[in-house]
């Protein structure tokens, strides 16, 4: 069995690394490294080995990596969405209830007055000033609706909300694990419409980047209260804080603290906890380590954000051939002509695209010439051919 060597730009929970199969090794530097386990580290401005195959992320968000350079040299890049999702929720929920009640404040407050001999009794007195309202009977809109954002409307209907949701991408899956009773909402002008409480549960991207910005805001109800446990740059600070100046948004509940967030007033910020507790660590981590695995001793992709989901099962023919290439026009005729003209009979053949690119993998039942990696590299638009086999 080939040796693999893994790098860890994180500390990765031991749990999910000690599901590497003999023969994975984690070494201490990125050089001739085959897959990288990552969590927050930036690697932008990282200059990859030539053996790195692939990147797992141990998390969902995957703005710390540079995708299209990735994608274009052959590197597979690999999320974890949903084992995190639990902890986002509950964190969610808590944020729910500190928005609105002030108990933070009522916090601050006993510890300011620490000293004070007569603090019970003044408690009675200064508790007025931290009053708030029930969640239950009121509307929550959910902005999103894949794994956290289902889980957010599930609980909040549990506890009494009359929850509505937005997501106009919404998967089959994540369809399937909604309850009934959630309302569906058109657009988002309908779901700020009727909400006293809003969620966003939405990647970032350029297209995403400030979906709440004044526009957005001016259609919400007087006195909303605001949660963003996804992305920062969902939303448009300067909006937002004169909002918060204004009383349109009467809290602003965060994950994430910048310069401009820590300066605003009525605002609830955690140092970005969603997804920081033992158990999401070790869900991500072993869900990162098994694509991780999978990809590199059969091939199969599963949870990549730059290339499509492929799976051939477990590697059993004499060889496997994995090629990552372009999606353009004759790209899958020249590779199978490649293997007919050569004598090597297709036993399985697997292939998908996504957006610019496509992932085939090809079964054989006979040994391949030594130079099939190299010639078929030698086609227009492939990017990677790598050549697999039970044994490696």
């Amino acid at each position: 069995m080939k040796d693999r060597k893994i790098y860890c730009l994180n500390n990765i929970s031991p749990v999910g690394t000690a599901r590497f199969r003999d023969g994975y090794t984690l070494v201490d530097s990125p050089e001739e490294a085959a897959g990288i386990l990552v969590r927050s580290a930036d690697m932008k401005e990282m200059q990859f080995p030539a053996e790195l195959r692939a990147i797992a992320r141990a998390g969902a968000g995957t703005n710390n990596i540079p995708i299209e350079r990735c994608s274009e040299e052959g590197i597979v890049v690999f999320n974890t969405p949903g084992a995190n999702a639990n902890a986002v929720k509950e964190l969610v929920i808590a944020g729910l209830i500190l928005a609105a009640r002030d108990v933070v404040g009522g916090a601050d407050w006993v510890r300011a007055n620490a000293e004070d001999e007569n603090i019970k009794k003044d408690a009675e007195k200064a508790k007025k000033a931290f009053a708030g309202n029930e969640i239950k009977g009121k509307t929550l809109g959910v902005i999103g609706l894949g794994a956290i954002g289902a889980q957010v409307a599930n609980t909040a209907l549990e506890l009494g909300m009359t929850v509505y949701g937005y997501d106009p991408f919404l998967s089959v899956d994540a369809a399937w694990s909604i309850s009934r009773e959630v309302h569906y909402a058109a657009s988002l002008s309908d779901l700020f419409a009727v909400s006293d409480f809003l969620t966003i549960h939405i990647p970032y991207l350029e297209s995403t980047k400030h979906t709440i910005n004044r526009e957005a805001i001016a259609k919400m109800k007087d006195g909303v209260r605001f949660l963003n446990f996804a992305r920062d740059a969902l939303v448009d600070d300067e909006a937002m804080a004169e909002a918060l100046e204004s009383g349109k948004i009467r809290v602003y509940v965060t994950d994430f603290p910048n310069p401009a967030v820590v300066k605003m007033k009525n605002t609830v910020i955690f140092p970005h906890l969603g997804a920081s507790t033992e158990e999401a660590e070790e869900n991500c981590a072993v869900m990162a380590v098994d694509e991780l695995q999978d990809y590199l001793d059969n091939g199969n992709i599963k949870n990549s954000v730059n290339f499509p989901a492929v799976n051939a099962g477990i590697c059993q023919t004499v060889s496997r051939v994995a090629i990552l290439h372009r999606n353009i026009p004759n790209m899958l005729s020249q590779i199978t002509t490649f293997f007919g003209r050569n004598g090597l009979n297709i036993e399985n053949l697997a292939s998908k695209s996504r957006g610019s690119y496509e992932y085939t993998l090809i079964d054989i039942s006979a040994p391949m010439p030594h130079d099939t990696v190299e010639r078929l590299k030698a086609i227009d638009g492939v990017l990677r051919v790598r050549r697999l086999s039970p044994k490696n």
